[in-house]
């Protein structure tokens, strides 16, 4: 069945307000016949009469008033929707949908969130935690906007990846251990270990800095949550290798934080899809870039 035209239904509505076809014209800016044409319309549709003309006014009948008090809610939903899309083309609200992995979660994306938050109060944020590998066939298929990514990747063809942070990476020890100023791998191997599981970025990182020494640890517990993997730490029950964030807060007094020798990297980068983006995704890349770190 063809689907009723707002524009019929707007006519509809004006006539009834104005009780006049040549009124409703004037208003709508239609030639009269026009006018006529769309109220034709809409009876052959529903198969009855919708206007009664009586001493030269015009009212609705019975059916007439069903129909123009739906058709004034559709017109009002249809305003509506086109003021909310018109507001995320503006950059004034907006659904933007980041994936993240849970070391970018813990502290970095809550200082961008407050930042937005001031900036573009109606700006809607959804965060989901994903590897980046999710993260990156997340935007390729289109259900993610922007994704914070591990580095190095692989080019993937319509999206654009850029570099954005490069954090040192430190050992997390229990404070109660005897450690020394500077962590090798030969050192640390020895101990008991509570690292990133194998499909993080962060385990092939560590996994090559303790190869470099010869060394192949395993570890007593793999996570892929850095805030039970601390909570582990401070509870005496091993060591980890983490990134440490600029102006992140200090570690729990019963953890100790120690550099690495070598010293050893973590890297992020900002993937979106390539082209023009939603000015509301623009806001978020922007306050994102602001947080560059390198070194």
């Amino acid at each position: 069945m063809r689907e009723i035209s707002l524009d019929r239904l707007r006519t509809l509505v004006v006539i009834a307000e104005l009780g006049s076809f040549a009124k409703a014209a004037r208003a709508l800016s239609l030639a009269p016949p026009t006018v006529s044409l769309h109220i034709a319309d809409l009876e052959a549709r529903i198969g009855a009469p919708l206007l009664s003309r009586k001493r030269g006014q015009v009212h609705p009948t019975a059916i007439g008033e069903t129909l123009i008090e739906r058709a004034r809610r559709l017109l009002d939903d249809a305003s509506q929707a086109l003021d909310d899309v018109q507001r995320q083309v503006q950059g004034l609200a907006g659904r933007v949908r980041l994936g993240a992995s849970t070391g970018a979660l813990a502290y970095l994306l809550p200082q961008v969130l407050a930042v937005l938050g001031k900036r573009h109060p109606g700006i809607d944020v959804q965060v989901a935690v994903l590897t980046s590998q999710q993260s990156l066939a997340r935007l390729v298929d289109g259900s993610l906007d922007i994704g914070l990514v591990a580095l190095p990747q692989a080019a993937v063809g319509g999206l654009e990846l850029h570099p954005w942070r490069r954090d040192p990476i430190m050992a997390f020890l229990p404070a109660l251990w005897d450690v020394p100023a500077r962590v090798t791998p030969g050192w640390l191997a020895s101990r008991a270990l509570i690292l990133n599981d194998v499909t993080t970025q962060l385990s092939r990182v560590t996994g090559e800095w303790f190869a470099s020494a010869g060394l192949q640890p395993q570890a007593r517990i793999q996570l892929n949550y850095n805030d039970a993997i601390k909570s582990l730490v401070a509870a005496g029950y091993g060591a980890t290798l983490l990134p440490f964030e600029a102006h992140s807060p200090q570690p729990d007094p019963r953890m100790t934080m120690r550099p690495l020798r070598p010293a050893l990297w973590r890297e992020l980068g900002i993937a979106h899809r390539a082209g023009a983006v939603e000015q509301s995704t623009q806001y978020v890349l922007d306050v994102l870039g602001e947080m560059v770190v390198s070194a």
